[in-house]
């Protein structure tokens, strides 16, 4: 299960243990243990807290954002959904347009904007 995938390896990759994520979100280790094998779901509330305990999205979680982490410091940045990934490859298909947007993005959001309205 992914959920459980995702909680491991956060939970790893920051250096913490089953007993500690437990208390960090107010659930026993054996709880955090079938998080991650996927024998068990966290509660919406404790699913929140994971969430917030690892600086990502309850999104992220699910599955349904992809992490994105800092070439420089790999540390975690933000995410980016689905929809994200789909408009970029779409927006890829013009290679001009692309190009443009990319080469000033705060001035070309701007402008995109204002024709909008």
């Amino acid at each position: 299960m992914l959920i459980g995938k995702r909680i491991k390896d956060l939970r790893i990759a920051n250096g913490i243990s089953q007993q500690e994520l437990g208390d960090k979100v107010g659930v026993t280790k054996v709880s955090i243990c079938g998080y991650e094998n996927g024998s068990r779901m966290p509660s919406l509330e404790t699913f929140v807290m994971l969430a917030d305990t690892f600086n990502t999205t309850t999104d992220y979680l699910l599955g349904r954002e992809v992490s994105v982490t800092s070439e420089e410091s790999n540390q975690y940045v933000g995410a980016i959904s689905d929809q994200d990934i789909e408009f970029i490859q779409e927006l890829k298909h013009y290679p001009m347009v692309y190009n443009k947007i990319i080469k000033d993005i705060k001035r070309s959001v701007n402008v995109i904007n204002k024709k909008m309205r």
